[in-house]
């Protein structure tokens, strides 16, 4: 359901030769960079950065980055870099220097699937010589850190048959937890929340609704506060549906004055070959907004070019 599918008739020289003719000499050709590089996917532009290689004796990143200037170029740097790579070179970047991205790390953790966060922690190894988990506990603290560590475990319970007895008891004791204790036992939440099934998880939410008469989302509004409440409701949304999870992120993104580019880029870039039809369709169907006029409005230039040939068309 990616809007970015495998080009055909593809030639990785043909477009590599196409890149190098835009980037050299006076002047660059950006139109026929974004055109290349937005409607190939990830596989391809790994074929056409190393034919690149193979014929030029160049780097293609480098030239990307020495030829193109702001937002375009990190758009089109991020196109560049290989799917696993590109989760973990986010998530290094949010938990170095000064400060932590916590919302980065929210994002990314609650949204991948288990086997997508093993395949990141493995690329940390092997880019940065160093365990995501250490990165992380390092840089947080608290709830919000132990959840974290739970997610990174990605040892959610695979889906299966949902077991209705384990649905109402898992509900009452997130009931418990919240809405019936002095305070939160916020333990519970983090446990049931990460390491049940996705299909587990959707029939508590229902019976929870049931039991106390509020969404759960409700709950952990009220029960919890700062980076864990943002967390719980990111991996509760993820649950319910991911694509409505990234239709809500990008319409934030975008909504009202200034423009969080980085999270624009990171979602569009991450999203175009998995999930960004459906994703069109939720931010249609929960905020009558089309993603196409947003991005129209909100960007500009090359950049805005780019990100709507990522975008494949308007839901009018």
């Amino acid at each position: 359901r990616g809007t970015v599918t495998a080009f055909s008739p593809f030639d990785a020289r043909a477009d590599a030769e196409a890149l190098r003719k835009a980037m050299k000499g006076m002047g660059t050709d950006e139109e026929t960079i974004l055109k290349i590089l937005t409607s190939r996917n990830n596989a391809q532009r790994q074929e056409i950065a190393s034919a690149f290689k193979t014929l030029f004796g160049r780097d293609l990143v480098d030239d990307l980055k020495s030829e193109l200037t702001g937002k375009f170029e990190t758009l089109m740097v991020s196109l560049m870099r290989p799917t696993y790579i590109f989760d973990a070179h986010a998530l290094k970047h949010a938990i170095k220097g000064a400060g932590t991205n916590e919302k980065v790390l929210t994002e990314i953790l609650a949204s991948r699937t288990p086997a997508e966060v093993q395949n990141i922690k493995q690329v940390y190894l092997q880019e940065y010589e160093a365990n995501l988990e250490d990165k992380i506990t390092g840089e947080t603290s608290g709830y919000f850190q132990r959840l974290l560590v739970v997610l990174l475990q990605a040892n959610r319970d695979p889906d299966g048959r949902v077991d209705e007895g384990l649905v109402e008891q898992d509900a009452q004791v997130l009931f418990r937890a919240g809405e019936l204790k002095w305070g939160t036992d916020e333990e519970k939440f983090i446990t049931i929340l990460g390491t049940r099934s996705v299909s587990h998880l959707r029939r508590v939410f229902d019976k929870y609704m049931t039991i106390s008469g509020f969404q759960i989302e409700e709950t952990i509004d009220r029960e919890t506060s700062g980076d864990l409440e943002k967390l719980l409701l990111a991996v509760v949304k993820c649950i319910r549906s991911v694509p409505a999870y990234f239709a809500e992120t990008l319409y934030y993104s975008m909504k009202g004055a200034g423009t969080d580019d980085d999270t624009l880029i990171r979602v569009m870039v991450s999203r175009s070959e998995i999930d960004l039809l459906d994703i069109r369709q939720e931010l249609r169907k929960n905020f009558a907004k089309s993603l196409h006029q947003m991005i129209q409005k909100d960007t500009s230039g090359d950049y805005r070019k780019a990100l709507l040939l990522l975008c494949g068309g308007d839901d009018e």
